[in-house]
């Protein structure tokens, strides 16, 4: 198929019905409603099941009720939508069953704003919701890879009957890029041996979150574990660009990841040796492919559109090995390339230690900005 030129909700609103989305509930808000308002036209016409729902807490209850009966279901929304659905998440998490939730990022806390942000890596990475339980989550860089990573959620969803988030930012669900959409997938008329379709000449089937003995909820947590590790060892995904001598590693996920390559093809026309690890999962981190840079690289650069939040995982993995530096901006606003390069150079000048937390040393640099900016 040829490629068109696509608006990134929706692109990863009509990826979602040709990977054979059964069922979508949501509601409105800023930068994701496109999303929904894409889904309210398409699926009606398919005879598939839309619902704006009167809340963002009704929605994912929606999802969850969908999920048991074993239909592809799915909702997108924005950070203060998404913090509205945590328990619903965890509710489907402890009931595993597989759903998909999209977040297109905005600034926050609170209201915040409506422009681009990655300040819910912690919400989406550590769980958001109550209780013991892992999600995968794939940070796509652009249209394309959305696109591709929407088909793959619902896969790992139904692979290891887990809640699976695609987060991306406002620039992401705003932007058009060329991009090629899958074909149409046929929706299985299989119906998992687990849903809750009615007990038709069977034992009924029981789907809850609910272990009210401590020793029974235990081994529920030890089984999301166990399933946790399997998925560490089998579903990590990134992208590596320039990393073959590179001595200054920058890492960044989604825009941060894709503006820093930009930055880097011109630290390399200066002759600075960077490189970058984009995490495309996040959950789970690209670990391994880490240490064993460590032991290549002299310095490395953690770039994020929020206060260092995948810095604190990168730093954990890193255990001092090498120097790790941070640069980043928050509320809303997008590092350009050449402050990423910027700080590429000032990272390869560097010969010093470290800081114990780069948050420190980072500060007055963005006030600096900041002032230098208004």
């Amino acid at each position: 198929m040829a490629k068109e030129l696509l608006k990134g909700n929706h692109a990863f609103a009509e990826a979602a019905i040709r990977a054979g989305v059964e069922a979508f509930y949501g509601y409105p808000i800023t930068p994701s409603s496109e999303f929904l308002e894409y889904m309210s036209s398409r699926l009606p016409s398919l005879g598939r099941a839309f619902v704006q729902a009167e809340s963002e807490v009704s929605a994912i209850n929606m999802v969850y009720g969908a999920a048991c009966a074993g239909k592809r279901a799915m909702t997108a929304s924005s950070s203060p939508g998404i913090s509205l659905m945590m328990e619903g998440i965890s509710y489907i998490a402890g009931t595993e069953v597989p759903a998909v939730v999209v977040n297109v990022m905005r600034g926050g806390p609170g209201l915040g704003n409506i422009a681009p942000s990655q300040g819910d890596y912690y919400q989406m990475i550590k769980g958001g919701g109550h209780g013991d339980y892992f999600p995968i989550v794939l940070a796509p860089a652009r249209v394309q890879e959305a696109i591709d990573s929407i088909e793959l959620a619902f896969d790992l969803a139904e692979k290891y009957r887990s809640i699976v988030h695609v987060i991306v930012d406002g620039n992401m669900g705003q932007m058009m890029e060329p991009a090629e959409l899958p074909p149409m997938k046929e929706i299985s008329k299989e119906v998992p041996d687990w849903a809750v379709t009615g007990a038709k000449g069977r034992e009924p089937n029981t789907l809850t979150s609910i272990y009210l003995a401590p020793e029974d909820e235990e081994v529920t947590n030890l089984r999301l574990l166990k399933r946790w590790k399997e998925i560490e060892k089998n579903e990590v995904l990134y992208q590596e660009y320039q990393l073959d001598d590179a001595e200054i590693l920058v890492i960044g996920f989604g825009t941060a990841g894709r503006v820093a390559s930009s930055a880097i093809r011109e630290a390399r026309e200066e002759g600075i040796k960077a490189g970058l690890l984009r995490p495309i999962t996040l959950a789970p981190f690209p670990q391994e492919r880490l240490i064993e840079l460590t032991k290549q690289v002299r310095r490395i650069l953690v770039v994020e559109m929020n206060s260092g939040m995948m810095l604190d995982d990168v730093m954990k993995i890193v255990k001092g090995q090498v120097p790790v530096e941070f640069y980043g901006r928050m509320g809303g606003m997008t590092p350009l390339p050449d402050e990423i390069l910027d700080e590429i150079k000032r990272v390869a000048a560097n010969k010093g230690p470290g800081s114990d937390d780069p948050r420190d040393e980072w500060i007055p640099r963005l006030e600096g900005r900041i002032l230098g900016e208004k």
